[in-house]
């Protein structure tokens, strides 16, 4: 159980709720005592999780590039668990094509990453007014500062939530609603294990390039910090990034090594 206050008999709506990060996220929002609607288009795994989880954990099919299933969760939400506290926005689409995207994957990118949260917020808007304090955590990434080869619509939605969450976060302080981008590293997650057919060592061998910690992060460390920004411990944070990678971001281009140690080295092998 979490050690964080505030988080009992709260509610939380969780975009992308029923895999990977998301469901991590979920259950641990649910086993801190917090009613906690799982929006997914994912109807298999969010049914399982919902049932898994038990009394207080809903499911509910949602299209975050549909307004009105948008409108339906959060009206259900309220009707189910009489009001909304939190809203974690981790749905996401991963598939990037690079200089080759199409205009619908960038539309469609743009639909999910970003556009949907933020109606999803505005419709929820009502009744986050009437939480004593409620609370709205964007998801972002290491994606959002940094170029990486072959991916353009990813980081480019990751960077805007960075952006969207400064506004929100203005806009929204006169009602105490607090609004804060969590970026998790590059984290064993449904995409990570696709990738490596499930090898966690070769994960981690492979991240610890990038990550100074040396491995992979741990979707349930990303669920512990959205706990703390959920909870009354963070209650005068807004406005921010927490970031959740190790270290990537403090990495520069030199990585681990020093450019002017190269250069030195490459001087003395010259010389000789």
């Amino acid at each position: 159980m979490s050690t964080f206050t505030g988080l009992s008999n709260r509610v939380a709506i969780v975009t992308g709720g029923a895999d990977s990060i998301g469901a991590v996220v979920a259950t641990y929002l649910h086993r801190a005592g917090v009613m906690t609607m799982i929006a997914d288009v994912n109807v298999a795994k969010g049914e399982e999780l919902s049932s898994q989880l038990g009394e207080g954990a809903k499911f509910l099919p949602t299209d975050l590039a549909s307004q009105e299933q948008i409108q339906k969760v959060v009206d259900q939400t309220v009707d189910e668990f009489k009001g909304i506290d939190f809203i974690i926005n981790a749905a996401c689409i991963y598939a990037d094509s690079g200089l080759e995207s199409s205009q619908e994957e960038w539309m469609s990118s743009f639909q999910v990453n970003v556009v949907g949260g933020a109606l999803l917020v505005s419709k929820a808007l009502p009744y986050l007014k009437e939480s004593s304090g409620a609370s709205i955590i964007n998801f972002g990434s290491i994606s959002s500062g940094v170029a990486q080869a072959g991916r353009w619509t990813y980081p480019a939605t990751k960077a805007a939530i960075q952006q969207l969450t400064k506004s929100q976060a203005l806009d929204l302080a006169p009602f105490n609603i607090r609004v804060n981008t969590i970026r998790p590293g590059i984290t064993w997650s449904a995409p990570v294990a696709g990738l490596t057919g499930g090898n966690r060592a070769i994960a981690d061998q492979v991240v610890s390039g990038y990550q100074p910690l040396g491995r992979v992060t741990e979707a349930d460390e990303v669920a512990e910090c959205v706990l703390f920004l959920c909870s009354d411990s963070s209650s005068f944070v807004t406005g921010t990034e927490l970031a959740v990678d190790g270290g990537y971001g403090c990495l520069g281009p030199e990585a681990k090594e020093s450019a002017m140690t190269a250069m030195i080295e490459a001087i003395d092998k010259a010389s000789n």
